[in-house]
Formats: C-alpha cells, structure tokens, sequence
C-alpha cells in the first residue's frame, strides 16, 4: 500500500474514532430497524399458510398488519440512525476542512510559490463531495447489513435449507463486484486528475490571455487545454464501461437466489417446505437481498469511489512540498543588498505555451531606477510579477541582492520588496491605517513624509485627517491609487515594483509620485503607463516579444524602432527634444 493510500484509509477510518457512544448507539437503533426485514418472510409465511390457504381470511390480515407495525417502528428507529450519522459525518467534514486549507497555505508559502487559490476552490470542493459521500457510504453500508442481516436470519429461521440457494449467490455477488472496484477506483482517480489537470490549464490561458494574444500562441492554448479535455473524457468512458460489473454483481447476488429458489421447488417441498414458506423466501430475497445489494453496489461505485479517491486526492494535496535542503526558505537569510538580477529567466503560462519571458538576463543595480516600456501584452506584467516572486519562473533564476527569491521565506521576502499593481486595494477602516498597512510601526512624522513627498497634504486635509474612516466605494481610481503608493513609500522594503500603479493619475501628479520614488532610498522599477516615465528614468528596459534592449533614453533612441515609436505616439517632439 503506497503512502497516500495508507493516508487515505486512516483518513477514511477516522470519524469512527473517539466516538464510540455514537457508534453504539447506531448498533443500537440499527438492531430495532432490522424487525421488518427479519419479520418480513415469517409474517408473509404465517398470513399464507395460517390465514389465506387456511380459510382464515382474518388471521392472514392480522398477520400482513403486524409487518405494518414493524414498518413503523423501523421508520422511527431510521429516524434515529441518521441522527447518529450525522453526529459522525459532520465533525468529519470538519476534519477535512482544516486539513485542506493548512494543506493550501503550506503550498502557497513554501519557496516562492504562487498562491494557489484555484487550488483552494477545488480541494474545498472535494470537501464537500467527500463529506456527502462519506454520509451515503455510511448509510448504504448500514442499510445493507440491517436489511440483508435480517432476511438472512429470517431465512435461517424459517426453513435452513433456504440457504444454500441463497448465501453462496450473495456471496459470489459480492466478491465480482469489490474484486472490480479497484480498477474502477483507478478510473475515476483518472478522470478527477484529468479534470483537475483541465481547470490548472484553463485557468493558466485565462489568466496570461493577454500575452498569449500578445505571442499570437491561441493555438498553443487552444491545443493545451483541448489535450486534457480529451483526457477527462476518455477517463470517463473507460469509468463507464466497468458500470457493466455491476449489473452482474447484482443479477448473481439479487436475482440468482430466486432463480434458484424456482429451480429447486420440487426439493424444498420434499423437504417440508409449505408454499408460505417458499413465498415468504422469495419476499426476503426480492424485497430484502436484491434491493439492499442492489442500493450498496450503487452507492460504493458511485460516492464510495468518488470518497475513496478524493481522500487519496485531499492527502497528497495537503501535504507540504518536498524541497531540496540547499532551497529550503531560510527565516535567518536576508539579502545584504537590494539589486535585482535575472539570469536565464524563462516564464510561459502552461507547458505548452509559447514563453512570454525566454533566457531574459537583466541586472538591476541597488538603487537604480529602472522603467520597463512596450506594447500591451508584451508581458510587462508578468515580468513584475517574476521580479517580486509571485510568480515562479520555468526556467532560470531571480535574486534579490544575490540572493535566490525561493530561498527567502515569505516573510523576509515580504519585508525587503513591495508590488504594487495597477488595481489599488483599499480596505474599510481609517486612512492611517490604510497608509500603514504594509508598515504598522511606522512612526506618525514616516506617514507625513509619505504625503508630503507625493503631494497628498490637500487630499488627506480633503478627507478629514488620518482618523477619517475610509468608504472605499466613494474613492476614485485615482484616489485609490495615490493612497496605495503612499502606503509603498511608507513600507520599509527597499525594492519597491509599480506595474502600472500610476495609471489612473493625471500627468502632473504621476510625475510627482515617481520623481518622489526615485528619491526614495532603495531600487525602484516602474512599468510604465505613459512613455513620460521614461524620460525621468536612469535606464530603460523595452520588451518587443523579440530581443528586449535595455539602455538610456538617448541609447534606445537610435537602437530600438520600436522605441523610436513608442516616443513618437507619445509626442513628436520628445525626440529631437531628447
């Protein structure tokens, strides 16, 4: 048994530990529900032999009546075993709640990996199914041993000899359909990865659509998820094609016995056996056995296979990725400097997707002031978002101050280099807080120097001070961003990322928020919205999708066409300005 199934099965046993009064009290209440199918057959036998064949029309209704009593008290005695069931089902679902958002967050921080917040959805999700699932396994596993324990104990005590014809069967019933399960198992494993595998890939394309667009890769894309939208659906019709081992597991432990029953008339007579008795033997099997197997094999290959393997899936998922020990994340290793250096650096989004980023080498000195420029969808935003670490590259390596991004722990790394990007995030509570969220020690005379160096001071007066509590929804764009570039300048990270961050600010004031910024202690890279930026740049960075070209302005100018266009849609007399 591999470690995942070992994990898994403990995993599946354990809403029955610790809670053994639960348990007994299911014993319990099962015990009462099984009068009906244990009384069933006799009552049957007894209304034939001693009322109807009898001459006895009374009696054969006092005995049919005395089955409708039974039935009550069952339906009362069920009501109370689905309490129980619920008592063991949900602190289950509790269980796996907790284990799979630990599971997420472990993954989402170890080594500079992305959050994985479609992964969330998903594995929450399968919390669901397998709490639902767990629930009709219990029930299905308990009404089959209630209603087949009574019909055979019936059967036992109404004639023995009913049992050979009845118990090998059921039996052989029994083991064609669990000696198939494990291939079935298999398959829908199969067919949850596929679609698990299909989500990952759709969600990829949706996310870089626009530089997939960019890289004219919708091909690619399509391709890419179209391979494990095939892949689903053939895991699904291989599942299909075993739901053939279970109308057979059926037909030989449900239907066999009656057959047989039939077949051996003649011989049951001979044994002393009455027509009741032969009737009330075909009521245990056909109302008893058939339905009981007929309702567990349905539920075991249907949420019984989907709660197998989504705890096999919810086990591995929630465990800690396995890293080498030289790239484990370290609390203790700072970078002893805040220059930016890609060596190598491959990023595409998908295997089979055309890179939006491929052997990209650039060094960003400690204290540079770097603008990154080109045509929309080129992949500016990916290359910010590789630079501060929320997204891992495929290929190559990123260090902060020669240090490995994946070697730093999250919160080291959160502490030495913010990103802001184009969308601001602006939360309900006073406008110092705001202001100081990524700094919450931050000193009142830091928050002032913030406003003042991005030429807030009317703005805040505007909305009443630092106490004033914030309505994000009456706030402009712009307001919402000038608020999310003051709390970056106040935040102690000394690399500070802007994708586009000024986007929704006038001219006048974008220049005054990123000349503030390149006072600012610290690197500083700004993807630009407005060629402008560039001009107030030490160096320039130009992605085209072919051969990004770095330089100064005057550099670029005469190197990069593509450059010398961006300017001239800009203004046509920066140039010759320049």
């Amino acid at each position: 048994m591999t470690a995942p199934e070992h994990s898994a099965r403990r995993l599946l046993l354990s809403p029955l530990r610790g809670r053994g009064r639960e348990l007994r009290l299911l014993v319990g209440w099962s015990t009462i529900q099984a009068v009906p199918a244990y009384l069933s057959g006799r009552l049957v036998a007894a209304a034939l032999d001693d009322g109807f064949l009898a001459g006895r029309v009374g009696r054969g209704f006092i005995w049919l009546s005395l089955l409708g009593v039974s039935a009550v008290i069952a339906a009362w005695a069920t009501r109370e075993t689905f309490l129980r069931l619920a008592q063991i089902v949900e602190p289950f679902r509790d269980d796996l709640a907790q284990l799979t958002v630990t599971g997420a967050l472990r993954r989402s921080t170890a080594a500079g990996a992305a959050g994985d917040t479609a992964g969330v959805a998903r594995l929450t999700q399968q919390v669901e199914i397998a709490r639902d699932a767990s629930a009709s396994i219990l029930l299905v596993g308990q009404n089959f041993v209630v209603v087949t324990g009574g019909a055979l104990l019936g059967l036992l005590t109404l004639m023995p000899e009913m049992l050979v014809l009845v118990l090998p069967p059921l039996v052989a019933g029994l083991v064609i359909f669990l000696t198939a399960l494990r291939h079935m198992a298999a398959r829908q494993r199969d067919s949850i990865m596929a679609e698990e595998r299909m989500a990952e890939r759709t969600s990829a394309v949706t996310t870089g659509i626009r530089d997939v667009v960019a890289c004219g890769a919708e091909v690619r894309a399509e391709a890419m998820v179209g391979e494990h939208i095939d892949a689903q659906a053939q895991a699904t019709r291989a599942l299909a094609r075993l739901t053939a081992v279970r109308i057979v597991a059926v037909a030989v432990g449900g239907l066999l016995p009656v057959v047989l029953i039939l077949l051996a008339g003649s011989w049951l007579v001979a044994q002393g056996a009455t027509a009741g008795v032969i009737l009330g033997a075909l009521t245990y099997v056909l109302r008893g056995v058939q339905p009981a197997l007929q309702t567990f094999v349905d539920g075991i290959s249907g949420p019984g296979l989907w709660l197998t393997v989504t705890l096999r899936r919810i086990t591995e998922a929630s465990r800690a990725p396995v890293t080498d020990a030289d790239a484990a994340p370290s609390a203790s290793l700072a970078p002893p400097h805040h220059g930016v250096r890609l060596s190598d650096v491959t990023f595409a989004y998908g295997s089979f997707a055309e890179p939006v980023l491929r052997d990209l080498d650039l060094a960003v000195p400690h204290g540079e002031h770097l603008v990154v420029v080109g045509p929309s969808g080129v992949g500016k935003s990916t290359l910010a978002n590789v630079i501060a670490g929320v997204l891992q590259p495929q290929g190559g390596e990123v260090s902060l101050g020669g240090v490995p991004l994946h070697q730093l722990h999250p919160d080291t790394l959160a502490q030495h280099r913010v990103l802001i990007p184009q969308e601001a995030y602006v939360f309900a509570g006073s406008l110092y807080e705001n202001l100081s969220y990524l700094h919450p020690d931050a000193r009142r005379s830091d928050v002032d120097r913030a406003v003042r160096a991005l030429g807030m001071d009317a703005f805040v007066k505007r909305l009443g001070g630092y106490d004033a509590e914030l309505v994000p929804s009456t706030l402009s764009a712009g307001e919402r961003q000038l608020l999310t570039l003051a709390r970056a300048y106040v935040s102690p990270a000394w690399l500070v990322v802007l994708d586009e961050a000024s986007c929704h600010l006038d001219p006048a004031a974008e220049a005054v928020v990123e000349r503030a910024f390149a006072r600012r202690p610290g690197t500083l890279i700004i993807i630009a919205h407005r060629i402008s930026s560039a001009l107030r740049a030490q160096r320039i960075l130009v992605l085209d999708g072919a051969e990004p070209l770095h330089g100064t302005h005057g550099d670029l100018l005469q190197r990069s066409a593509l450059y010398r266009d961006l300017v001239g849609h800009w203004d046509s007399g920066v140039a010759d300005a320049a």
